[in-house]
């Protein structure tokens, strides 16, 4: 039981942090919660892939969590973007006339 709590406290400040740091869209605090865990696991295989130990104390999880969920998240916007929504695109501010 306390790993599930674990996992959800972790969650919680990895989405809140991805949050701070992606800047977009607010997903609501149960989906911060729900992109912080799935970040955990992510960035917990991404790092043990990579030949890390996972054994590093509350800093270093916190920290492969937010990393993974920043990651998910940048892949998520990347998958779901809508064609032509990108900054480079629209008004044509900038351009040459």
């Amino acid at each position: 039981m306390f790993h599930l709590i674990w996992w959800i406290v972790v969650g919680l400040v990895a989405g809140w942090i991805t949050g701070k740091v992606m800047r977009g869209p607010d997903h609501g605090f149960f989906m911060d919660i729900l992109i912080g865990i799935a970040g955990a696991v992510m960035g917990g295989l991404l790092m043990r892939a990579l030949g890390f130990a996972g054994q590093a104390g509350t800093i270093y999880t916190i920290l492969v969590a937010t990393g993974g969920a920043v990651l998910l998240t940048f892949l998520y916007r990347l998958i779901t973007r809508k064609p032509g929504s990108g900054s480079r695109s629209g008004t044509g501010l900038g351009r040459a006339a």
